[in-house]
């Protein structure tokens, strides 16, 4: 990692060694994304690890081969990731022992970072050889940063001037990799035996359904029937959710049924804001369940249901503290933050004391988190954020993976290793995990466990929900046909809801129609590369999008109502640019999975007379887009250049079939 960005400068041209430390430092997620090829027999994680970094290195070096001169951004990037000149201002007793150790800098605020809560970090010295030592960002002011320790080292005694790199986050690869490696080596123990369900060497278990009624009164027979079927599993199950068709609901109840039999549950998912939406609806419904991971990563309103925060509650630990505290004060005392050098045997002495009283205090807060653990019906938590060294050999009669064809297979498989059976619920229709390396993605690891096991064995694995409580039914209705075999129904209350239905909302042609596409075809609204990238946009289509959105709004639509959605990054921004709306949302598809709207307006971007569309081939992404709105969906592109592909050619139809086809000939002139 770089020290700033002189270091990454000769003579205002970029230094190859420099700059290259610095992007590959900029890098954390390849960690977590290039961790593994696709299932168990297949050489597990080096190569894929290897093949991707190679492939990343080898281009940043063809990038910084030419004297290029060094834009501005650089400089900003290279001091985002590192703070120099810190000095130690503060000492207090954390969680498990560790150390919080709060720095600043002398007289004056922090500068802009990355470096936030959760934020692997490097410590060092700023001048001298000792370090670096990994620690973590545990709280951040204007003024101040605290970085959580497991180990201070001798060598840090006298240091008066510190600096912080963002690392490399390695503990996920490492999680992933050695559930791969203890997957694979299991032998005549229940993971071996799911290993082989999941590898399709035997055939998947099922009991006989019991007909018990639902703790959730409301589910649909749909979600009724999913979670029975689930429950029957004695391996595994899958629960296929399209869009808005209340998949967590139904995995709610899945886990509050399995601990009304006495079982204990693992609820995971990718993401921590998915193991929040599980965690907030069982605190709700009254369930004894521990969310693990940093508090700062969990909603505010959880923050009380995390592990850390109910061991700081916990009786034990006021007296483990203390002892804590009383171990930094003989450190202290120790010479390890003054220039005071005591005699070399009562140093020696003194620093044993203080380590004794950290073992106390380890203890104690073992019992704690023991305890806590022990009580929990459901532990939440995301699947590279379950930690060996806590949980230690705990087993779990239920593993639930939400999201599940977000996380790549490794990923599934740090939770699976502590299940007697597993239920994936996801959406193979939809996004798949991200990867950075095209490497990896091409050897497997870009399809998912819930994705392989449903083009193996959908029929006998899996229930579908098809029920769906979010889109008007024509704007439903695609979708279905295209990725659900027809299957999708709107609920009632939802078939028919219209812009115009909401309170303060005028009746216009643009509010009573549920569906919309303008064609752009011939009207000269051609894309456009962006300056020095590769991203497109499309100018007369973001304006266009633009005075759609400001109809909208003139009818009374909230801001927070609406949303843009263009999957071009440049257009995204080109739309940022020229329409500042509080409380209006304009991203990427990628952003808005998982998300709706009462109204969304699309920009397709691609117009060109060759017929290239890009990465709008990947239809799962088109499908995600298609189905965040509500009430109101307008799609704008260009028929000519996207009928290319047979799937716009079937969207295009289906549009005329429901009259929502226009030309953008028949928009009124300004």
């Amino acid at each position: 990692m770089t020290s700033d960005y002189k270091t990454i400068v000769r003579d205002g041209l970029w230094d190859n060694n420099g700059v290259l430390s610095m992007l590959l430092g900029m890098c954390p997620t390849m960690a977590m994304t290039t961790s593994a090829t696709n299932g168990l027999g297949m050489g597990l994680a080096t190569a894929a690890v290897m093949a991707a970094s190679s492939f990343l290195v080898a281009l940043f070096r063809r990038l910084i081969s030419q004297e290029v001169r060094i834009p501005v951004f650089v400089l900003i990037v290279a001091s985002m990731v590192t703070l120099v000149d810190l000095a130690i201002i503060d000492e207090e007793a954390g969680l498990g022992g560790r150390y919080l150790i709060r720095f600043a800098k002398r007289g004056r605020g922090l500068p802009w970072t990355r470096l936030d809560v959760g934020s692997p970090v490097l410590l060092s010295p700023v001048e001298g050889a000792a370090g670096p030592w990994r620690g973590v960002v545990s709280q951040r002011t204007l003024d101040s940063i605290q970085l959580a320790l497991d180990y201070l080292p001798d060598e840090i005694n006298d240091v008066e001037r510190w600096r912080f790199d963002l690392a490399n986050d390695e503990i996920a690869l490492v999680r992933q990799k050695a559930a791969m490696e203890r997957a694979r080596a299991a032998r005549g123990d229940r993971l071996a035996e799911l290993r082989q369900v999941l590898l399709g060497e035997r055939e998947p278990r099922f009991a006989a359904e019991r007909d018990e009624p639902p703790l959730n009164a409301s589910l649909n027979g749909p979600q009724l029937a999913a979670v029975r079927f689930a429950l029957s599993a004695r391996d595994v199950a899958l629960i296929h959710g399209p869009p808005g068709t209340g998949k967590t609901t139904t995995v709610v109840e899945l886990i509050r049924q399995a601990v009304r039999r006495g079982e204990k549950v693992l609820a995971c998912a990718g993401s921590n804001i998915a193991v929040d939406n599980m965690l907030e609806r069982l605190v709700a419904a009254g369930e004894r369940a521990v969310r693990l991971g940093h508090p700062a990563r969990v909603l505010p309103e959880l923050q009380s249901h995390t592990l850390d925060l109910m061991v700081e509650d916990h009786h034990d630990v006021a007296l483990a503290h203390k002892l804590v505290k009383e171990a930094l004060a003989l450190f202290r005392k120790a010479g390890r933050y003054t220039r005071a050098k005591p005699q070399a045997g009562s140093r020696q002495s003194t620093r044993q004391e203080a380590k004794a009283l950290l073992a106390d205090a380890r203890r104690l807060e073992t019992q704690a988190v023991e305890q806590i653990l022990h009580q929990a019906d459901v532990v939440c938590a995301t699947t590279t954020g379950l930690d060996d060294a806590l949980l230690g050999k705990r087993r779990f009669d239920l593993v639930v993976i939400d999201e599940a064809c977000q996380s790549t297979e490794p990923a599934c498989w740090i939770a699976i290793n502590r299940g007697e059976r597993v239920v994936l619920a996801g959406d193979h229709c939809q996004l798949p995990p991200t990867i950075v390396s095209e490497e990896a993605a091409a050897k497997g690891l870009s399809v998912s466990l819930f994705e392989r096991l449903m083009n193996r064995s959908a029929a006998s694995i899996s229930r579908r929900l098809t029920v769906q409580y979010r889109m008007h039914q024509a704007i439903m209705g695609f979708s279905s046909n295209e990725f659900y075999d027809g299957e999708l129904v709107a609920d009632a209350a939802v078939a028919c809801h219209r812009l115009c239905d909401l309170p303060s909302v005028a009746g216009t042609a643009l509010t009573e129609t549920p569906v919309e596409f303008i064609d752009t075809a011939g009207a000269g609204y051609d894309e456009e590369q962006e300056p020095d990238g590769e991203s497109r946009l499309n100018v007369q289509e973001a304006e266009l999008a633009i005075r759609k959105v400001e109809a909208l709004l003139a009818a009374g639509i909230p801001p927070q109502s609406v949303a843009v959605i263009a999957p071009y990054a440049a257009q995204a921004r080109l739309l940022r640019e020229r329409l500042e709306v509080p409380g209006l949302e304009i991203d990427s598809v990628d952003g808005f999975q998982g998300r709706e709207k009462e109204a969304i307006v699309m920009s397709l971007v691609r117009s060109n007379p060759a017929g290239e569309i890009g990465f709008l081939t990947d239809v799962r992404r088109m499908n995600v887009a298609l189905t965040r709105a509500r009430r109101k969906l307008l799609v704008i592109g260009d028929s000519a250049t996207l009928s290319s592909d047979p799937f716009y050619r079937r969207l295009f139809d289906y549009f005329e079939t429901v009259g929502a086809y226009r030309t953008v000939w028949e928009e009124p002139t300004e």
